[in-house]
């Protein structure tokens, strides 16, 4: 017991090990080959223990940035209960896996199961919270292109059938020797998803299909000061507006060519009318840009957007976020709330955007997805299908401090670039903003708590992946495939039950 239980913290560090700022992708599936073999022969209780110790392993982690952020004075509770949670549905997701293993080619059953519980954690409570997701650890390798077919659901499903494959490989050979029938299955389980990969690699669209845009990116950075940024937006925005000047200046003098788009990060200054600075701003680059902003609208409500800013004409149409993020955007469950946030008493719900993101500006049709919104999935699918060329990120990490939670959202632009086609700008108020081409590879980046900016041509794209066109079935098809195979294999747990009392009689 006490080796299955080495063994699964164990698998747990390595996935954790395998998701950015590191580039070791192939870490993923042996992480679920370790965790495979702990799982191979357990009941159900047992799983569920062992899944619960797993998460945790993976979880306490890639999570601890929501300590940098909080910091000692307000406490471990929430990095832990989060982690605890999140843990929780890994556990029970395994407990379910026993009645699937009963069936044929029970790899891939298994991998369907696991997966359940990044479908119910994505949605349930305060609509969800995906971070940590496996396909969110395969920004770069040869399981990356499978998101142009069937997004992050596949890619994550990818990795756990070659890790389960190979831990039933290891079994199998282990319990009855180089037999070819009972290793076949197994065998095709680790080696297929890979090869498919390698495969789908060539069909991966990069090159510009309606031109190219030059765009630069605003990194104003942020005092690294946590939760102190609270009212110090001041300060972000006087930031902002002193590197878009130095950027002006480095365009005038020739050391950068004069973009077509300029965009600022998520919040970066609050818009709450006429702002003859930001005015000062665009028309001195004499080209469109596109502002986070905490804006607040006519009605008094605030929103968290990303407005079109033109020359000689001032703000224009905006974006508003659609996926707010709990306890700190807005508060869900109020009377319990405080126990989790330090923003209760100052903190108003912003209002949630409920269009997708597709703004007309540059000659071109940008999809903003900010911040938080690029763990979700539908948020940058309907940005695309609504016809944007190209993805723009905006996001504020500054929170978060010097940890890791900064290049994990990177890596997820990264897969959602391969997903829709689509190149992505992501500009961070301190960090880290990037450059990401249609293939999720980055050519150019900044560093941590920064002031820097980026420019750069990159490829409009029009054309959807077949990963759009599908949408969501991809992973209905997951879960409801997960689903039945747990009720067969139920089902033919009581079978046997019953056959063997008749026999016993």
């Amino acid at each position: 017991m006490l080796a299955r239980l080495a063994l699964t913290v164990a698998s747990g560090l390595i996935l954790f090990a395998s998701f950015a700022p590191r580039p070791l992708w192939w870490l993923a599936p042996l992480a679920f080959t370790g965790f495979g073999l702990v799982l191979h022969g357990r009941r159900m209780w047992g799983s569920a223990g062992y899944g619960t110790v797993f998460g945790l392993a993976f979880f306490l982690p890639h999570l601890l940035w929501i300590q940098d952020f909080l910091g000692d004075d307000f406490g471990s509770a929430p990095w832990l209960g989060l982690s605890t949670v999140l843990a929780v549905y890994i556990g029970l997701a395994c407990a379910l896996m026993p009645f699937a293993a009963r069936l044929p080619g029970a790899p891939v059953w298994l991998a369907m199961v696991f997966l359940l519980q990044e479908f119910a954690r994505s949605r349930w409570p305060a609509n969800g919270f995906p971070w940590g997701r496996v396909g969110f650890s395969q920004p770069e390798g040869a399981y990356l292109s499978l998101a142009s077919i069937g997004g992050v659901p596949l890619v994550g499903f990818a990795v756990v059938v070659t890790g389960f494959g190979l831990a039933w490989l290891i079994m199998g050979i282990r319990e009855h020797g180089a037999r070819p029938g009972r290793l076949l299955v197994p065998g095709l389980a680790a080696i297929l998803p890979v090869t498919v990969g390698l495969a789908v690699w060539p069909t991966v669209g990069t090159g510009p299909e309606a031109g190219t845009r030059t765009v630069a990116i605003v990194q104003g950075n942020a005092p690294d000061i946590g939760l102190d940024l609270l009212g110090r937006r001041d300060v972000i925005r006087a930031n902002h507006l002193a590197e878009s000047e130095r950027l002006a200046e480095r365009i005038r003098t020739g050391e950068l060519p004069r973009p077509d788009l300029v965009v600022w990060p998520e919040t970066a200054t609050e818009v709450d009318g006429p702002d003859p600075a930001l005015d000062a701003m665009v028309d001195e680059f004499g080209v469109p840009a596109l502002i986070g902003g905490a804006y607040r609208a006519p009605d008094g409500r605030t929103e968290n957007a990303v407005i079109a800013w033109r020359p000689g004409e001032g703000e224009g149409e905006r974006y508003v976020k659609q996926e707010l993020v709990p306890f700190a955007e807005y508060i869900p469950l109020r009377p319990i709330a405080s126990w989790f946030t330090p923003f209760l008493d100052d903190t108003v719900d912003m209002r949630w955007g409920t269009e997708p993101g597709a703004l007309d500006v540059a000659g071109t049709r940008a999809g903003p997805v900010i911040c938080y919104e690029v763990a979700y999935d539908y948020v940058s699918r309907e940005a695309t299908t609504a016809g944007a060329q190209l993805l723009v990120v905006p996001t504020n990490n500054a929170w978060y401090g010097p940890g890791e939670m900064s290049y994990q959202q990177l890596a997820m632009s990264r897969v959602r670039a391969v997903e829709h086609g689509r190149a992505a700008v992501v500009a961070a108020t301190s960090g880290v903003s990037a450059i990401v081409q249609p293939d999720g590879s980055v050519t150019q980046q900044t560093g941590l708590f920064t002031a820097g900016s980026l420019v750069a041509d990159v490829p409009l794209r029009q054309q959807t992946t077949l990963s759009d066109r599908l949408g969501a079935s991809t992973e209905y098809v997951l879960v409801g495939a997960a689903l039945i195979a747990v009720v067969a294999g139920f089902v033919l747990r009581s079978r046997t039950r019953r056959a063997s009392a008749d026999h016993t009689r």
